[in-house]
This record gives C-alpha cells, sequence and structure tokens, in this order.
C-alpha cells in the first residue's frame, strides 16, 4: 500500500505526465457526455424497443464499444467503429496493394498519406452506417413521434434523414479527432483509450444486473456471484499472459567497425509473439458468421435446422464454427502482419544470424517454421476466449455480464489497461522513480486497435 501512494506522488509529482493525464481525463469527460446527448427528433422514452435489441449479438457488441451510445441514439451512435473499419482496410490494402506499400515505405510522409486517405475512407463509411443507423432506428420506433428538426411530423429525406446523418458523420469525426488529441498530447493511443472507456462504461451495469438476476433467486446466489466473480478474475490473468505471452529467438550479430565506432558483436533476443493478431480474428470471424444470419433474415428463410444452428449464439454448433473461423483467421492474419522472408532479410541486411542456422532461405523457413508452432497454441486459446462467454451463459450468467468473459471486449480491455500503464511507466523510469512493479517491466500487446 506505501509503494501504491509513493506511486501516486511520483506521478502527480511530474508535471508532464500529471498534464498528460488531466488532460486525457478531461477529453474522455467529453466524450462521455456527448454519448448521452440525443440527436434531435428523438424522444428518449421511445428508445426501449433499440435498447432491447442491443443487449446483444453484433448490435450488441456496437453498443459496447460505443460506450451505450448506439442504444441511446446519441449523436456518437456510431462511435469510433468507422474510423476501425476505414484502419483495417487500409491496413490489409498496405499488404496487398503496390501503390500503400510504397506509401508504406516512405517513412513519415507516406504514414500522413495513408492516415489522411483514412480519414476520408471513415467519412465515406460513416454516412453509409449513418443511413443504416437512422432506419433501423425508425424501424425500432413504430408508433412514436419522430420531429423533424425544422418542427413538424413531417419527416422526409430532407428535412431529418439527411440533416441527421450529417451530425452522426460530424459526431464521429469529432471521437476520431479526441483519440489523436489523446495520442498527441494526453497519455495512452486516444482511439484504444475511448473503445476501452465505452466498454467500461457498461460493466456497472452488467454487474448490477447480474447482481440483480442473482437477488431475484433463493439458496445461495450471493456465493454464485462471488465465484463468477472469481472466475472472471481468473479468465484475466489468462487474458494478461495471452496478451503478453512471446518466444525469445536469440540472434547473434556480427561486428562491424565505421570509422572508430564498433557496432555488433553482441546477441540480441526477437520476440515472437504468442498471439501476434491480437484481437482481429474474432472481430473478422464475428462478422463472417453475422453474414448468412443477414442473408436469411432478409430472404425470410430462418426456420431451417441450418439456420437456427447458425441464429443460435449459444449453441453448440455454432461456437464450434465460430472457434474454428477464429484459429483460422489466426493464422491469416498473422501470416499477413509477420512477414518471415522480411525479418530475415533484414537480419542478414544488419550482419546478424540465428546461431545454428544459414542466413537467407534457412532463416526465413526457420522463421516460419517458430512462427507456425507458437501461432497454434495463440489460437487455440484465443478461440477458447472468444467462446466463453456462449459457455458462461449456460450457466446462468446474464448476457450483460458474459461478454466481459472473454471475446474483444476483454481482450481490448487488457490490451489498452497494459499499453497505458507501459507509457506511465516510461515516463517514471526516465526521470529515475521506481516503476508500477517491483521486479520487471509491464509488457504491453505491441500495437493498436
Amino acid at each position: 500500500m506505501k509503494r501504491f501512494i509513493n506511486t501516486i506522488k511520483n506521478i502527480w509529482g511530474i508535471k508532464d505526465l500529471r498534464d498528460r493525464i488531466l488532460y486525457t481525463l478531461g477529453l474522455i469527460l467529453v466524450y462521455r457526455i456527448g454519448s448521452y446527448v440525443i440527436i434531435p427528433g428523438i424522444n428518449p422514452s421511445d428508445l426501449g424497443a433499440l435498447q432491447s435489441q442491443t443487449q446483444d449479438g453484433v448490435l450488441g457488441l456496437l453498443n459496447m464499444f460505443s460506450g451505450g451510445a448506439f442504444s441511446n441514439a446519441s449523436i456518437f451512435a456510431l462511435g469510433i467503429m468507422p474510423y476501425i473499419t476505414a484502419s483495417i482496410v487500409i491496413q490489409l490494402l498496405t499488404m496487398v496493394v503496390p501503390y500503400f506499400m510504397k506509401m508504406q515505405r516512405e517513412g513519415e510522409s507516406g504514414r500522413n498519406k495513408i492516415n489522411q486517405i483514412t480519414r476520408w475512407l471513415t467519412v465515406i463509411v460513416t454516412i453509409f452506417q449513418s443511413f443504416a443507423y437512422l432506419a433501423n432506428l425508425r424501424n425500432q420506433l413504430q408508433g412514436a413521434h419522430v420531429f423533424n428538426i425544422f418542427g413538424g411530423n413531417d419527416i422526409t429525406f430532407m428535412n431529418w434523414v439527411l440533416p441527421i446523418s450529417i451530425l452522426l458523420t460530424c459526431g464521429t469525426m469529432f471521437v476520431m479527432w479526441l483519440g489523436e488529441r489523446i495520442t498527441d498530447k494526453g497519455i495512452g493511443n486516444g482511439i484504444s483509450l475511448l473503445i476501452m472507456i465505452g466498454i467500461i462504461a457498461r460493466l456497472p451495469f452488467a454487474l448490477f444486473a447480474e447482481f440483480a438476476s442473482r437477488m431475484e433467486d433463493q439458496g445461495g446466489q450471493l456465493v454464485m456471484l462471488f465465484v463468477e466473480l472469481i472466475i472472471w478474475l481468473v479468465v484475466i490473468m489468462l487474458c494478461i499472459l495471452l496478451v503478453q505471452g512471446t518466444r525469445r529467438i536469440p540472434v547473434q550479430y556480427a561486428k562491424r567497425i565505421v570509422g572508430n565506432k564498433q557496432y555488433g558483436g553482441a546477441r540480441q533476443y526477437i520476440p515472437i509473439k504468442v498471439n501476434a493478431a491480437g484481437v482481429m480474428p474474432i472481430i473478422f470471424a464475428q462478422a463472417i458468421m453475422f453474414i448468412p444470419v443477414t442473408i436469411m433474415g432478409f430472404s425470410g428463410n430462418a426456420s431451417g435446422k441450418f439456420a437456427q444452428a447458425l441464429t443460435n449464439f449459444d449453441g453448440i454448433w455454432y461456437n464450434l464454427i465460430f472457434g474454428f473461423m477464429v484459429i483460422i483467421f489466426t493464422y491469416f492474419y498473422t501470416a499477413v502482419a509477420v512477414n518471415p522472408k522480411q525479418m530475415a532479410d533484414d537480419m542478414k541486411r544488419n550482419g546478424g544470424f540465428v546461431p545454428g542456422v544459414k542466413p537467407g532461405k534457412k532463416t526465413e523457413e526457420f522463421f516460419d517454421n517458430i512462427l507456425s508452432k507458437v501461432t497454434l497454441p495463440g489460437s487455440i486459446f484465443l478461440a477458447a476466449i472468444a467462446i466463453l462467454p456462449a459457455i458462461i451463459r449456460l450457466f446462468g450468467v446474464n448476457s450483460q455480464f458474459a461478454q466481459f468473459y472473454g471475446g474483444t471486449s476483454l481482450l481490448i480491455l487488457v490490451g489498452v489497461v497494459l499499453d497505458t500503464l507501459q507509457q506511465i511507466e516510461s515516463h517514471l523510469l526516465m526521470r529515475h522513480y521506481d516503476g508500477l512493479t517491483k521486479t520487471g517491466r509491464i509488457k504491453g500487446r505491441g500495437g493498436n486497435y
């Protein structure tokens, strides 16, 4: 306890770190206030159907990422997800399209061009998503009064749909701007931090709902709630191991003398992450799993056994397919994100080699083999975390609280917290203060969502 108090004093005593933390908290407060500002023409008391619709499924995931703004019909209803979608598209393009690959190799100027393209793509994605959101909102508000922004009950494309779509687009761009400001002048990665805040904002409601459901039953329900919390903490610790787990590969660098200086000659280690793909395989798998459900919903053919298996989120067939797709996408995304050939070429160019392995093709095959072996347990572990909420729901846990037992929400929560603590610890160590832990250093996930 004394060490914790001293750490807080050290953090507060560093003016730059204190200003960054206060700046970050201020922008987060603006974001949270905006999530409760309802779009014009909507009566908040008529949003019951929309809030019921966002209890689970893909809409429940979007509502969690937006911190409840989606179900509140807020000006921040679309949150940061359009920017995440655009970033994923651009990230994939930089790996397969030569034009984007060239920009990525141009250094700072290339990254600025890619960021600008990402922003414009975010605007396009947000416009389409805003139209879809308003169409769903009107469908959920059947029988309720929706007023246009110029007064009256006559709702048309020009007096409500188009202005509100522009408003939702501006809301998303403002949230994106908040995230960039946090990254530049605050602490942590702003976009990831806003997603985490949205997830944490739903946690008290989920805990209260679980507590209320347990209180409705009789006979040892408080003990069951305590057991649930213990299991939840164990799952969090396992997620931390998944985020931080690495396999270190020893690399020997040959001595090089340039002028009067000597370079290399020491052994270093290349960390190969157990989960190099992060949370992306779960996001891709969820998106693919919802495609047949959407198609069957439009066709009206949702009564067959196959349709029922794909729409039963707690069913064994749905979760088996979902877990298998997470494993497949983990290998796919790892293969795209980690290039053994580039690693071998860079090492050879800098005079490095793996002891006992010939440089060049043999080193590339060595890295590819190690990557395949390390990715297998990581992908299985990730698939288990992805389907864990469905398993937990089978034991009577409330669906809202079950979402925090795994999947994208818990992995993002753990990863962002570790990254933020790592930045705070770096500021402390840079000024010769003790870190946040007695031994070792906090390791983040090494990437952003």
